[in-house]
């Protein structure tokens, strides 16, 4: 594994960025992937160590659908903070293209570039059906298969007399992605293990995955290259000055989620309108959502780190608008004494 001068964060818990391009109501989706590059600046200025861009398809509320060009996008923004997939939705791809493209994303910017990988289609199943190259059929479920032929590209495993072993000299050079399994399921974590990758669960789809993670510890096979396990937890947080201020920032992503649940897909919805919904609706439950002022997230977050003993946190953030959820990330950064490596690393470019 790459190793990565902005691992040396100050405190117990490292810090990261999970952007899933949200677009607010009375915004568009243009809007949207400007405020990805925008918070993205931010975030390696506040002294956040890894941003991420998610998958999903066919939605008015989520801009992302290419992390692919978003990292590109984002990493030629920035300079220090690690960039990539969380994650890219494999069964959508050929192993192959993923490869090479990812291969050129690290040509371009060498040693920033993670490439999580996920099995969910990050959509419905019609869209699924309509991203597929042939329709005259279902995709297989062959999710292994696809995952252990990219990782022979990537790490040039081949056997000799494999028909595409010529195909593991990547057009980006020697250069090659950190690769991370992403998931919220023991599947996920057996995978992970059984190939000795990194793990990154998605505690803001489930939030009783801590005997997961224990699971994927317990059943990681060391290797040369990766001589023990590394994982993360992505949490769904918000952040104010006040608890009662963030409760009422959180009403938009809830009433956007709980509409969800119910097959109605809307945009971000405004504040006022989402407290009202909530104060009809209730804030669901099935997710955990961190919220509150910057000591009640830190002490939030701190116990999902310990319960999964997971050494490093992604943060989602999302509320309705783009200064509030750039200010949730500054409160959450100062609550942890995250210290930003962007002024030192422009010193360290002068003669």
């Amino acid at each position: 594994m790459q190793a990565d001068s902005r691992m040396q964060q100050t405190g117990a818990v490292r810090l990261g960025v999970l952007d899933q391009s949200p677009i607010a109501a009375g915004s568009t989706g243009a809007d949207a992937l400007r405020n990805t590059i925008d918070l993205a600046q931010l975030a390696e200025e506040l002294g956040f160590v890894r941003y991420w861009l998610a998958e999903h398809h066919a939605t008015p509320m989520l801009a992302g659908a290419a992390p692919e060009i978003l990292i590109a996008a984002v990493a030629a923004a920035t300079r220090t903070i690690r960039v990539g997939s969380g994650g890219v939705m494999l069964p959508h791809y050929s192993p192959l293209k993923v490869a090479e493209v990812f291969s050129i994303l690290c040509g371009l910017h060498p040693g920033r570039v993670d490439l999580g990988l996920g099995r969910a289609p990050g959509t419905d199943a019609e869209t699924m059906f309509a991203l597929q190259r042939d329709r005259r059929q279902g995709a297989p479920d062959d999710f292994p298969e696809q995952l252990a032929e990219l990782l022979a590209y990537l790490e040039d495993d081949f056997p000799e007399t494999h028909p595409f072993r010529r195909h593991a000299a990547l057009p980006g050079g020697d250069e090659r992605p950190d690769v991370w399994l992403l998931g919220s399921s023991p599947q996920s974590a057996m995978w992970a293990a059984e190939l000795g990758l990194p793990y990154a669960f998605a505690d803001f789809i489930n939030p009783n995955g801590a005997e997961i993670a224990a699971l994927y510890r317990e059943r990681f096979i060391d290797s040369e290259e990766r001589p023990g396990p590394q994982q993360i937890v992505a949490v769904a947080a918000i952040c104010a000055e006040t608890d009662e201020e963030a409760e009422r920032l959180s009403s938009s992503a809830r009433m956007a989620f709980s509409l969800l649940r119910q097959g109605r897909l809307i945009k971000i919805p405004p504040v006022e309108d989402a407290v009202r919904f909530v104060e009809r609706r209730g804030k669901g439950s099935g997710r955990r959502w961190v919220v509150g002022s910057p000591e009640t997230v830190k002490r939030g977050l701190e116990e999902v780190a310990d319960a999964y003993q997971s050494a490093e946190v992604m943060v989602l953030t999302i509320v309705h608008e783009h200064e509030a959820r750039k200010r949730s990330y500054e409160l959450i950064a100062d609550a942890f004494g995250l210290e930003s490596v962007v002024g030192a690393a422009a010193a360290a470019d002068q003669p």
